[in-house]
């Protein structure tokens, strides 16, 4: 086996570094990319089954690369995205905006079910204050009307 020249080195390290930058770990792109507040919720949500890559359940140290496909579930909303860049550093909303596209059929979905949500808080509205100490003695009575003595 011929040796190592310094020139065979330094286009190893190049292409491990280019291969690096290609692959993010999952847990820290879905930071990076704003759809969790630390890097330890990302990968419990990983962890826990609630982020997809390509239909399949990965562990948080996943590397991803541009063009996968996720589905991220965060609380009762579902995200279908599409990695469009790669970003290991948490910036502004913008930047990390333009790390995935998010398909237009989840976002059709997302918009439904959100309506959907809305109008069930408007159909059963919450009773604007606590009932009073009166309020309650009057509940108990009507509740015990119904309750044989004894």
């Amino acid at each position: 086996m011929p040796a190592m020249t310094d020139a065979d080195s330094q286009a190893s390290a190049r292409a491990a570094d280019a291969d690096a930058q290609s692959r993010v770990r999952l847990d820290k792109w879905l930071w990076a990319a704003r759809f969790f507040k630390t890097r330890t919720l990302a990968a419990e949500a990983v962890s826990g089954g609630k982020v997809h890559v390509g239909g399949r359940r990965v562990k948080p140290a996943h590397a991803v690369r541009v063009g996968e496909l996720l589905r991220v579930q965060r609380g009762p909303d579902e995200y279908l995205i599409e990695i469009k860049g790669l970003g290991d550093r948490r910036g502004p909303a913008k930047e990390a905006a333009l790390l995935y596209e998010e398909t237009a059929d989840s976002r059709l979905r997302r918009e439904q079910l959100s309506e959907q949500r809305r109008i069930q808080r408007l159909a059963a509205p919450l009773p604007p204050i606590r009932p009073t100490k009166q309020d309650r003695r009057r509940i108990v009575r009507f509740t015990r009307q119904d309750e044989p003595d004894g």
